[in-house]
């Protein structure tokens, strides 16, 4: 049996590498075990590819071009995090697969290893349906998608979330003919129902064919392609099936039950507030933990999942301000509570359409709005404009735009303070501003207004 470590870390992808950076920031010997190149899944087959064929579509590019360049991109960038760059930075890495063999002893391809702290962080992998035939069904998945050495004629996506829509919208500007099938009523099921009318009017403007409400029963093949089933009599057709139905834990083969760590319902590593799993010094951090699924909360994971099992003082996982992002054109950002969310809170809703916006009239993109939700401070009141307790944008520059409500929230600032904040004109987040000058003031004829449940 070997030791020596402080730290072990189980996964390579973000969490992992957060943890292990953390780790050996703070002087600590970390140790990161991989059965893959470290980086995981955002690197090779999640952000960094998917971020790249839609900057490419968007310009226009062709598809191999396209390819081209993702398979350049990826290489560039992990080259930033592989073994010879994380022992540049005083992390080992050791490649093989783990396995507990009791608490505080992983076995790594025949090495058994004394792990008295450690930080589980083995991700998670596409989540396939159980749909009669699909197993007989030659699918592509999230992560197999981007094996595709040709654009397809036509593509059916199985799933309406974020990774279906952002996928199904670049292939369509590919000039695939794409059919989204979504069991829910309507597309991005876990944001407002504004924005899942705005993406859905802009799918269909670009040729996007939706199957909402769409239960499917039987998945099959026919001469050069694949066909299902729904539950209402249609039946959908197209040269490849992607499915993007969600994801499921990476436990398979560690041997949980060994180290005396629990699992929900749904195979999730269960943690507390620090991270904590059930075992003694364990800890676990990213999609394995079924919180915030982003690539940037289990890089923030990792840290304090590591930071944790290393020091006596303990700090708590808060994901109240961490934004969310969907890459589609527009794009969709969210953090923090949704108008229906705020009603009990007391929440107060701004609302800019970007029809009136000058920035996005300027880009001839005015699709899109930002809603900003406020709430009373202790005492205070809604003096200041209260505080941001949540935000939506739909927006050519979302993902840009969030990070104001983002900070307003991890700051604690007044909601008044981004609108006094003077922005440059005319820019995306100039509509931070004017939205948030609703609290305090009528801007273009509109106030903020009490937040409304939903329906």
């Amino acid at each position: 049996m070997t030791g020596g470590h402080d730290l072990v870390v189980i996964g390579g992808g973000a969490a992992g590498l957060g943890a292990a950076r953390a780790a050996a920031g703070a002087g600590a010997r970390a140790l990161l075990v991989t059965d893959g190149p470290p980086g995981g899944d955002c690197t090779f087959t999640g952000c960094v590819p998917s971020k790249t064929l839609i900057e490419a579509a968007g310009r226009g590019l062709p598809f191999d071009d396209a390819v081209r360049r993702m398979r350049s991109v990826i290489a560039q960038i992990a080259a930033t995090e592989d073994a010879a760059a994380l022992h540049a930075e005083g992390i080992e890495v050791r490649r093989g697969r783990a396995r507990f063999v009791a608490p505080g002893r992983i076995d790594v391809d025949g090495t058994v290893l004394a792990a008295r702290r450690y930080v589980v962080a083995t991700g998670a992998v596409p989540a396939v349906p159980s749909v009669p035939g699909l197993a007989e069904v030659p699918y592509l998945t999230t992560e197999t998608v981007f094996d595709l050495a040709a654009a397809p004629g036509s593509l059916i996506v199985l799933g309406g979330g974020p990774v279906g829509c952002e996928l199904a919208q670049t292939y369509a500007r590919f000039g695939t003919r794409v059919t989204i099938v979504e069991a829910a009523d309507r597309l991005l099921p876990g944001h407002e129902p504004a924005v899942s009318a705005v993406i859905a009017d802009v799918f269909a403007r670009e040729g996007v064919t939706l199957c909402l409400g769409a239960q499917v029963i039987e998945a099959g093949t026919t001469v050069g392609g694949v066909t299902l089933r729904l539950a209402d009599g249609r039946q959908v057709h197209g040269d490849r099936l992607l499915v993007a139905a969600g994801r499921r834990p990476t436990t398979d083969g560690l041997d949980l039950p060994a180290a005396g760590i629990a699992v929900d319902d749904r195979g999730y590593v269960v943690t507390d507030a620090h991270l904590a799993t059930t075992a003694p010094g364990g800890y676990a951090a990213g999609d394995v933990t079924g919180r915030m699924p982003f690539t940037h909360a289990a890089f923030a994971m990792g840290r304090i999942a590591a930071g944790n099992a290393l020091s006596r003082r303990r700090q708590r996982y808060d994901p109240a301000a961490t934004p969310w992002v969907v890459f589609t054109d527009p794009e969709v950002a969210r953090v923090g509570l949704t108008e229906a969310q705020s009603v009990d809170r007391g929440g107060r809703v701004a609302y800019l359409p970007m029809t009136e916006m000058d920035r996005a009239v300027t880009a001839g993109a005015t699709d899109g709005f930002v809603t900003l939700v406020a709430g009373p401070r202790r005492l205070l009141g809604n003096l200041g404009g209260g505080r941001i307790l949540g935000a939506t944008v739909v927006a050519g520059r979302a993902g840009e735009m969030i990070h104001e409500p983002a900070l307003a929230m991890a700051s604690g600032m007044f909601a008044g303070r981004l609108a006094q904040a003077t922005h440059a004109y005319p820019t995306w987040s100039y509509g931070i501003q004017l939205a948030a000058a609703q609290f305090v003031t009528a801007i273009g004829g509109r106030r903020a207004r009490p937040a409304r449940a939903a329906g």
